[in-house]
C-alpha cells in the first residue's frame, strides 16, 4: 500500500492494488481447502513460501534497481492474493497434525498469539526502515528484500517438519467441485459445526465492521486526543484479544455448562459493549470497553477454532478451515461497507443497531440445540467418526 501511495499519490490507485490482493484471495480461498486435503498443508506451505519469496524478491529487485512502475505492482498484488487463497487454508488446518490433541487448543493459541504480535512488530519494523530512506525508495526495497528472506526461513522450517501420514488418503483420484461440494455439506449436515458457523457468521457480520469503521470515527470526532486515541483504542482491542488467547491455551477446559454460560455471555456482553461506545466518549472508559470485548473475542476465536478442528474429519480439515476463513474475508468486507453507510448517516445508530444485533445472536443461541451440541463435545479433540489420535 505505501509503495502505491509513492508511486501514484492516489488513493484509487490503492484500493485497486488491496482489490487485486483481497479479491482473488477470498474467491480461491474453497479451491485451496480442497487442494490442501488432496496434497497435505505441509506441501502446499512449502510451495506457496516458495512462490511468494519468489515474487517478493523480484518486487524488491524492481524498487531497488528504480524499474518499478505501477502495473508490476498492480501484477505482484494479484499473483500474491491468488497464492495466499492456498497458503491461508494450509496454515489453519497444519496444527492439528503437528501436536497431540490434548495439546491443539495451547497450540492455536501460540499460533494465533504469534500472528497478533507479529502484524505489529512487522509493519513497525518496516516504517522505520522506510523511514531512514525517506527520501527515496530504497527503504521500500530493503523491506521487500527482507520480507523475501522470512519467506526462505518459513519454507525451510516447513521442510524440516515431519507429520503424521495421513492414513488411507487416495491420492489417485480428485475431483475438484465435488471436493468442494462434501466439504460444505459435512458442514451443513452437522448440526454442532452449523451452529458455529452461524455464530462466526454473525461475530463477523455484526461486530468487526463497526469496530474497523466506528473506532476510527469515535478517535476522530468525539475524543480530544485524536490519532493518539485511535491508536490507544486499537492497541487496547490487540492486547485483549493477546490476553485471551493466553486464558484459552493455559486455563483449565470449563464443562459443558460453564461453557454455554461462557459463549452466551460473551455474546451479551459483545452487544453490551459495542452498544455503549455509541455514548461513552471517555477515552480511559472506551479503552477498557475494548480491552474487554478484546479478551471476549480472543477466549472464543481460539475455543471455536480448536473445537471446528477436532470436530472435522482429518481429510475434510482444509476444507473446513477455507470455509471458516472465507466466511470472515467475506463478510468482513460487507460488514465494513455496512458500518461505513450507516456511520455516514449517525454514528450512534452504528453502535446501537450493532449490540441490538449481537443482543439477538445471544437470544437465538441460547435456544438452539446446536449450542448444547456444541459445549457437550467442546474439549473432543476429534469427532465421534474419526477417533485416531492425533500424533
Amino acid at each position: 500500500p505505501w509503495l502505491a501511495l509513492q508511486l501514484t499519490d492516489d488513493p484509487l490507485a490503492l484500493g485497486i492494488v488491496l482489490a487485486l490482493e483481497g479479491l482473488p484471495r477470498a474467491a480461491f480461498m474453497l479451491v485451496g481447502g480442497a487442494v490442501t486435503d488432496r496434497f497435505a498443508a505441509r506441501r502446499v506451505m512449502i510451495v506457496a513460501d516458495v512462490v511468494r519469496g519468489l515474487l517478493t524478491a523480484a518486487m524488491a529487485v524492481a524498487v531497488l534497481t528504480g524499474a518499478v512502475q505501477m502495473w508490476m505492482l498492480f501484477g505482484f498484488a494479484l499473483a500474491f492474493g491468488l497464492i495466499a487463497g492456498f497458503a491461508v487454508p494450509a496454515e489453519n488446518s497444519i496444527v492439528p497434525t503437528l501436536v497431540r490433541r490434548d495439546d491443539l487448543q495451547a497450540g492455536n493459541a501460540v499460533i494465533m498469539g504469534a500472528t497478533q504480535i507479529s502484524a505489529f512488530i512487522g509493519p513497525t519494523l518496516a516504517g522505520a526502515l522506510i523511514a531512514c530512506f525517506s527520501s527515496s525508495l530504497f527503504g521500500v526495497g530493503l523491506a521487500y528484500a527482507f520480507d523475501a528472506a522470512t519467506f526462505a526461513i518459513s519454507a525451510t522450517a516447513f521442510s524440516l517438519i515431519r507429520t503424521r501420514p495421513r492414513l488411507g488418503a487416495d491420492e489417485s483420484a480428485f475431483s475438484l467441485w465435488s471436493s468442494i461440494r462434501d466439504g460444505v455439506r459435512n458442514v451443513w449436515d452437522d448440526d454442532a459445526l452449523r451452529f458455529v458457523f452461524s455464530v462466526l457468521f454473525a461475530v463477523n457480520l455484526f461486530v468487526v465492521g463497526p469496530i474497523m469503521v466506528g473506532i476510527p470515527l469515535v478517535a476522530h470526532q468525539r475524543l480530544p486526543q485524536g490519532a493518539a486515541a485511535f491508536g490507544v483504542l486499537m492497541g487496547a482491542f490487540a492486547i485483549g484479544n493477546l490476553a485471551g488467547y493466553l486464558v484459552a491455551g493455559t486455563a483449565p477446559k470449563p464443562s459443558s455448562a460453564t461453557m454455554r454460560v461462557i459463549v452466551l455471555g460473551v455474546l451479551a456482553a459483545f452487544g453490551a459493549t459495542i452498544a455503549s461506545l455509541g455514548v461513552a466518549t471517555n477515552l480511559w472508559l472506551d479503552t477498557a470497553l475494548l480491552a474487554g470485548l478484546g479478551v471476549g473475542n480472543g477466549y472464543l476465536a481460539i475455543s471455536l477454532f480448536t473445537w471446528i478442528q477436532g470436530r472435522t474429519p482429518r481429510d475434510m480439515l482444509g476444507r473446513t478451515m477455507s470455509l471458516v476463513t472465507f466466511c470472515s474475508l467475506g463478510l468482513v468486507s460487507i460488514s465494513q461497507a455496512g458500518a461505513g453507510t450507516v456511520a455516514r448517516w449517525d454514528l450512534d445508530a452504528l453502535f446501537l443497531c450493532s449490540g441490538f444485533l449481537v443482543l439477538a445472536t445471544a437470544v437465538w443461541s441460547a435456544t438452539r440445540p446446536g449450542l448444547r451440541a456444541f459445549t457437550d463435545n467442546l474439549t473432543a479433540a476429534v469427532a465421534s467418526h474419526d477417533k485416531e489420535p492425533i500424533s
